[in-house]
């Protein structure tokens, strides 16, 4: 009972797996190549741009706190001018003054030269060796003999600590040149009272240890944190490298669209007067021949003959005029000639135009109309070709001895509505959608003699549409199909009063806002009827 339940889930793979897949294992194949090639020419394990960069941010870091390092010499050189004789301490801080020069000369050439794939692993050893030099020249002046007294020790503890914690903060985008900068002071106070032999020294010297061990540490996290931070933002960047790239394919992709369109705009205009000229003749000329004007044929079959060729070319020239309407209204220059116009008196024209062909079939039209209704402020022509269309595919799809119902009423909110109802042969609902598309059709279209271009429901959906209105078409197999159609109250028009003689001068059913004409008073509601 278990596989049955299973199968449904592979079966409902997203559609886009496929494709997509593809494209994740390029890039990861594509990363791992990289990363690779990166761990070959790094001289840190890393990516040779992160190891650039990280020298950057050394360099600017030492630039930046060259003014607490020097404070920290001059200082570190009164208090043992002070503790000690001044001559030695003057020296001192003099020759570590130099020190701290060079290795700002050095981070200035470094910032100032254009980057290049072999000097990294140059600079990377040049700072490392300044950086030993910096920690041999505080180490000179901390282990000096100062006395075994409490106070002593305490001030090159104190003094330890402060130079290992700044050296580790200073250094840590280059974990190696802070290690080179630490270790030597830290272990030559360490060994300095190990050297005194006392149990207060060795617990010092441990402490020096640990502190040592504990700023390599924190400035390795730095370090990490660092990276971590540089690898984030170059996948930021490659990133938002992919979307520019894929924009620009868009864009791309959107404009040769656009070319094509109007290219298929140009096409259309001007294959509608190349294909109208003929078709005109033979329309006029095929009616000329099967009306027998000029007198009866000799043969009698060429009377039905010209009347096929009638019948397609009027078949011919609506499929044409289909063709341009879409097209027109998908270019957005299907402009509505906005009037007063009665949707009752549509519907009935429509019918009485398509009762023939209904009847022809055996099929029954019923009208369900609520009389009185307002006008409706809109395109005549749209709305006959809606209800054409509507009537015509209802008529279409129903067998023999069928029904259809055309309704029209007021809706819940107030609008108007227009419904065709038949008793065809329906339509799938995964079908609906592809109905809906241009030139889309179902199973029941394709096996039906009488066959459409598809452009029907897309027409009279489009034309709704430019109304403002809502199309919905409700449709089961082996039961029928109904399309509803809705006109929102901004559209409907209160009815006119009688006029008198006493009556003031008529106005009309609409006011002219911001170039647009509107109705002035919104329509009664009607219960009886709704959607």
């Amino acid at each position: 009972m278990s596989e049955p339940a299973a199968r449904p889930e592979v079966v409902q793979l997203p559609a886009e797996e496929p494709v997509a897949a593809p494209a994740r294992n390029r890039r990861a194949a594509q990363q791992r190549v990289r990363e690779a090639r990166d761990r070959l020419t790094s001289t840190s394990g890393t990516r040779p741009a992160f190891d650039r960069e990280l020298l950057r941010q050394y360099a600017q870091t030492r630039l930046s706190a060259s003014l607490v390092v020097t404070l920290l010499v001059v200082g570190t050189g009164l208090v043992f001018g002070a503790w000690l004789q001044p001559l030695p301490a003057a020296a001192w801080a003099c020759g570590m003054l130099c020190i701290h020069a060079v290795i700002l000369r050095a981070c200035n050439r470094y910032l100032a030269e254009p980057p290049a794939p072999n000097a990294t692993r140059k600079w990377r050893t040049r700072f490392m060796a300044l950086d030993l030099l910096y920690g041999l020249a505080w180490t000179t002046i901390l282990v000096h003999p100062t006395g075994a007294d409490v106070v002593s020790n305490s001030l090159m503890m104190f003094l330890m600590l402060l130079v290992v914690a700044v050296s580790s903060m200073l250094a840590s985008s280059l974990p190696i040149a802070a290690i080179a900068a630490t270790a030597p002071v830290t272990f030559g106070v360490a060994l300095s009272f190990v050297l005194r032999g006392t149990f207060d020294n060795y617990v010092l010297a441990a402490l020096a240890v640990a502190a040592e061990g504990y700023f390599i540490l924190l400035a390795q996290r730095l370090h990490s944190t660092t990276l971590a931070a540089l690898e984030a933002r170059a996948e930021k960047d490659a990133l938002i490298g992919e979307l520019e790239q894929a924009k620009a394919i868009s864009d791309e992709a959107r404009h040769r669209a656009e070319a094509a369109n109007v290219a298929k705009s140009r096409f259309l205009a001007q294959m509608s007067h190349e294909l109208r000229t003929p078709l005109n003749a033979i329309l006029g000329f095929s009616e000329v021949m099967k009306s027998e004007i000029f007198g009866a044929h000799a043969v009698a079959v060429y009377k039905d003959y010209s009347a096929d060729i009638h019948n397609s070319g009027v078949h011919l020239l609506n499929l044409i005029n289909e063709i341009l309407d879409l097209s027109r209204i998908e270019a957005g220059r299907y402009e509505l000639n906005e009037e007063a116009v009665s949707l009752e008196h549509v519907v009935a024209d429509c019918h009485h135009l398509l009762k023939l062909r209904a009847t022809s079939r055996g099929i029954t039209i019923h009208e369900v109309f609520e009389h009185g209704m307002p006008r409706i402020w809109g395109d005549e022509r749209a709305c006959r070709q809606i209800v054409l269309n509507l009537l015509s595919n209802a008529i279409k799809f129903t067998p023999q001895g069928g029904e259809i119902w055309l309704k029209v009423g007021w809706t819940a909110s107030g609008g108007q509505y227009l419904s065709c109802k038949d008793t065809g042969s329906g339509i799938a609902e995964d079908e609906i959608p592809i109905v809906l598309a241009s030139f889309g059709q179902g199973s029941n279209s394709i096996k039906s003699a009488e066959q459409g271009a598809g452009l029907g429901l897309p027409i009279a959906k489009s034309l709704i549409d430019m109304h403002g209105g809502t199309f919905t078409l409700k449709s089961k197999l082996r039961i029928g199909t109904e399309v509803i159609i809705t006109f929102p109250p901004e559209r409907v028009m209160s009815a006119l009063a009688p006029v008198t003689e006493d009556s003031p001068p008529l106005q009309p059913d609409y006011e002219i806002t911001d170039e647009k004409r509107r109705p002035r008073n919104k329509p009664i509601m009607n219960a009886g009827t709704g959607l």
